[in-house]
């Protein structure tokens, strides 16, 4: 996990300011910003001869590392574009090509000079909220189980010359909140990118045991296949059936808000290893079935970043965790469970499991009176057909709600995509054995399955995440993070951050 540590100041003298490398950002065809000139000034002129030379123009995507000047050892020329044209996705270019150019330098520390930067459809901390993210999140390395990891990122301190842009308080409360939201996002990939035979339901509770361990207002309770028997979780119990890793039902309370407060509830699927149970999946690309815990990942993910930041509001974080294996004892297509709801389930296929752990989840959140409930999950190759990797899809039955968790993944670029979940779909699932079956055919078969959660989320607004396409990368193979920065600003925004 990095641990990267950002500040903000406002310089009136940038060739002044002591540091490894002084970060100036150049729009094309623009002057240089007050820092540049000073810079340039105090290393003979080397800024403005690169840019006579034709070496560097400012042109978007371009860096250029020059000796230092003044009391900076290295000025990394950063090429922004034209300014008229800065936007938010130029900016998270921008954002990209710090991170690469530090990266390929011995640069312990940086100082990014602000001055002149603006952008047209975003402000300043904004920029450094996400430049914090980013920064956090792009140093994350895999290193549990491999002999040789990859370099560290050997940044390790970022301060920010504010130079009258954004008031100095403003900017560090922008750093920190991304600060918070990329380790959030580590958190979230780590665990997701662990093989299935570390990360179990048992070590994800310990995980849960580790977060709230020492702070006092999050509280961590695990519920063991006794106690779901005696909740009547046939549901969810019947997935680890066929395993010999135990289910586990992990719930993390945090209580940042007033006594009373109603919570925001996250559901995450925890399926750490879906070998598809008796419906057997394919061999090929099974290996990634270790991601299929992503919404569970998620959840934790964003309980970190929540609680790093104190936010004053009550969160319960419920995560199903269970692995699904086929063996003599598994369950079979053709099986009916009895939910903890006290619906009957006609199981068709043992590899639409992530709804049947789900479905017990969303009932036992029943108890906390929730303001909104959110699952998340890896839930069906359907939503990757719909929408790639792009989009989360997203379903919810209150229009409040949908549009603000859109106006989180905007917000974050962490983006979602609202799909319909017309009573007409509902046909599908329908069984001449159970209350309802657990798939729907195979047309519409994310929707069907948001329908079919649907049936067990009656008492209070809720949202799916459909992350199966978010949540990881084939090539290069790895964890997103994601929806951790979806969530995370969900929550914010309800707190009022």
């Amino acid at each position: 996990m990095s641990s990267i540590t950002f500040s903000a100041r406002q310089v009136s003298d940038a060739a002044k300011a002591s540091t490894q490398c002084a970060i100036l950002p150049v729009f094309k065809g623009e002057k240089l910003s007050n820092a540049a000139r000073q810079l340039d000034a105090a290393n003979a002129g080397a800024i403005s001869a690169a840019l006579k030379l034709g070496d560097f123009t400012g042109k978007a995507g371009q860096a250029l590392m020059l000796p230092g000047a003044g009391s900076a050892k290295r000025l990394l020329l950063i090429g922004c574009g034209e300014l008229k044209k800065f936007d938010r996705g130029a900016a998270r270019d921008a954002c990209q090509k710090i991170y690469s150019s530090l990266n390929g330098s011995a640069a312990k520390d940086a100082t990014l000079h602000l001055s002149g930067v603006q952008i047209k459809d975003g402000d300043h901390a904004w920029l450094l909220s996400h430049l914090a993210r980013h920064l956090v999140s792009a140093s994350y390395r895999y290193t549990e189980t491999v002999s040789k990891p990859k370099p560290p990122f050997r940044l390790g301190k970022l301060v920010v010359n504010t130079a009258g842009e954004i008031p100095t308080a403003a900017a560090k409360k922008a750093l920190e909140q991304g600060r918070c939201m990329g380790l959030g996002v580590n958190q979230a990939c780590e665990l997701a990118n662990l093989p299935g035979n570390i990360c179990t339901p048992t070590y994800l509770a310990q995980q849960a045991r580790k977060l709230g361990r020492g702070n006092g207002k999050l509280s961590v309770s695990i519920l063991d296949e006794k106690k779901m028997k005696e909740l009547s979780m046939g549901s969810l119990l019947s997935v680890s059936a066929g395993s010999d890793q135990p289910a586990k039902l992990i719930v993390m309370d945090y209580k940042g808000g007033k006594s009373g407060q109603k919570p925001h509830v996250l559901v995450g699927k925890g399926i750490t290893f879906d070998s598809g149970g008796i419906s057997l999946k394919p061999g090929a690309k099974m290996d990634e079935m270790k991601f299929d815990m992503g919404g569970a990942a998620s959840v934790f993910g964003t309980v970190r970043a929540i609680t790093e930041m104190a936010l004053p509001l009550n969160v319960v974080a419920i995560v199903a965790a269970a692995e699904n294996m086929p063996s003599g004892s598994a369950t079979k297509p053709g099986d009916v469970v009895t939910s903890m709801s006290g619906k009957t389930i006609e199981i068709l296929n043992t590899d639409a499991e992530g709804r049947l752990v789900l479905c017990d989840a969303l009932t036992y959140a029943e108890r906390y009176k929730p303001q909104a409930v959110i699952d998340v999950a890896t839930l069906t190759g359907a939503c990757v057909v719909a929408l790639g990797s792009h989009a989360t899809g997203l379903y919810a039955n209150k229009d409040e709600l949908a549009d603000q968790l859109l106006a989180a993944g905007t917000e974050t670029h962490d983006r979602a995509w609202r799909m319909p979940l017309w009573d007409d779909y509902q046909k599908q699932i329908k069984s001449n054995f159970a209350d309802l079956a657990n798939i729907g055919g195979p047309g519409g078969g994310s929707i069907t399955a948001a329908c079919f959660l649907a049936r067990f989320a009656e008492k209070y607004p809720w949202a799916h995440l459909d992350i199966a396409g978010s949540a990881w990368n084939s090539a290069p193979k790895g964890a997103t993070g994601r929806p951790v920065p979806l969530l995370t600003r969900y929550l914010m925004d309800r707190a009022g951050k």
